[in-house]
């Protein structure tokens, strides 16, 4: 269906809230494995929510893919809504699942993929059933196979004639270069011409597997419920451990500049470092760091690029945390005229807070909006299932309501401040540009705190 991207700057996605439940902090996911195939099941009860989510994650994305067939992760979770041998058309499931009035689609990542249905908690299990049998007895029809190529094909092109969304792209492709971390989810055009059934099928062997997936149920239901389900619909995954993935490599000893060339009326801009991989015990200082820069509309750059000098319509900071690396960086769309003073804008916002620790009332509001987002996230049972469910997949942890607010209180000023002067260095800014420039000398002299 619909492939969703979770990058926290030039993420267009949102997601509405439908239920409040009482109190956040009653949310304690329970987790079971199955003991046939090590297949994870995750459940979080919402007392006073009507709706449930049933979600399947996967720890496979285009990460783990070879170069040859680069996309195929994000190809899958397309073909697997294109019908099964019991629903043997997309029009067919696409109908089922509207006539309860729920929502569905997929997503997928570098890391990871993700399929799920919401609905009322009556429909809980025919939406169990129609997941497990798209992911379990998809056709994969060649027929289909070719026509959905073309369509990819054009959400590829959509993607480049969208610089905000694909800047971000190009700045991974910047920070990673020519490895699995630096390729495009969606694939390239070429890599798309060699994806067929057999992959497809030889794909699904090696990936969707019990020990590598995770059954995540939020909203109106149990353990006991979501347990049942799982093994009534999933018992017949593989117990098998999926592949691993190559640690990415870089080695930076200065500055660094990408720009992709585009005739346009406005420059799109992703300036940042690289930072620390998913886990790291300085996550929470970066979320503070990065929420006092650019979360919000009284952040550092808005009010600094957009309210004080008119140079952007929308300047956003955002953190991004894999396996094994991460960044954090500032992303802006400015009249091209101006893109310097904004580079040297933003890099006055990154200097200055490594120099000085932001006021104590500048610090709570930064805590007191991280926290605050987080609650009306975890007011929905979609978000609570995709939000501790990838907890669960990717570091076999979950983390509370609780303990992460207490994280984020522990941050002080100074702990922030001294985060941001180890990671905002000359040799390490990275600036990926989309716009009418093709000289990269000029950006890089820009670049120096």
């Amino acid at each position: 269906m619909v492939n969703c991207y979770f990058r926290n700057f030039g993420n267009k996605q949102s997601y509405q809230i439908n239920f409040r439940i009482a109190n956040t902090d009653m949310l304690k996911p329970e987790l079971l494995t199955l003991k046939k195939n090590n297949l994870r099941v995750l459940t979080t009860n919402m007392p006073g929510v009507e709706s449930a989510t049933i979600l399947l994650l996967v720890g496979s994305g285009s990460r783990y893919e070879t170069k040859k067939l680069n996309g195929i992760a994000h190809f899958a979770e397309h073909m697997f809504f294109k019908g099964t041998k019991k629903r043997p058309t997309a029009a067919e499931i696409a109908s089922l699942i509207d006539g309860l009035g729920a929502e569905f689609n997929a997503f997928t990542s570098k890391e990871y993929t993700g399929f799920y249905i919401k609905a009322a908690a009556t429909h809980l299990e025919l939406a169990t059933e129609v997941l497990a049998d798209m992911l379990l007895n998809s056709k994969f029809d060649q027929v289909e196979i070719d026509r959905e190529r073309n369509v990819i094909a054009e959400e590829l092109r959509m993607y480049w004639d969208t610089p905000a969304r694909h800047v971000g792209d190009v700045f991974e492709e910047l920070l990673y270069g020519d490895q699995p971390l630096g390729w495009d989810t969606v694939g390239t055009l070429e890599s798309l011409k060699n994806i067929n059934r057999e992959d497809f099928l030889s794909y699904n062997a090696k990936h969707y597997l019990g020990p590598n997936m995770l059954v995540v149920a939020s909203g109106a239901v149990t353990p006991t419920q979501a347990n049942k389900l799982a093994e009534k619909y999933f018992s017949s995954l593989a117990k098998k451990q999926g592949p691993s993935f190559a640690k990415v490599e870089f080695d930076q000893s200065a500055p660094e500049v990408k720009l992709k060339f585009k005739e346009s009326e406005q420059a799109h801009l992703v300036l940042g470092v690289r930072s620390y991989p998913i886990g790291n015990p300085d996550r929470y200082k970066i979320s503070v760091l990065n929420a006092i820069l650019g979360s919000s509309m009284s952040s550092r750059l808005f009010i600094q690029l957009r309210e004080r000098r008119g140079l952007a319509y929308y300047v956003r900071s955002g953190e991004e945390e894999y396996l094994d690396t991460g960044y954090l960086a500032a992303q802006a769309g400015v009249d091209p005229k101006n893109i310097e003073e904004a580079i040297k804008v933003i890099l006055g916002e990154l200097g200055q807070i490594a120099r000085q620790a932001p006021s104590a009332d500048e610090l709570k509001k930064a805590k007191e909006y991280l926290k605050g987002r987080m609650v009306l996230a975890l007011e929905d049972s979609q978000n609570v299932g995709i939000r501790f469910g990838l907890q669960q997949l990717l570091e076999r942890k979950i983390r509370t309501l609780e303990e992460v607010s207490d994280e984020i209180d522990k941050v002080t000023g100074q702990e922030a401040s001294a985060v941001a002067k180890k990671l905002f260095v000359n040799q390490g800014l990275n600036l990926a540009i989309i716009g009418p420039f093709k000289d990269e000398s000029k950006f890089k002299s820009v670049l120096k705190f």
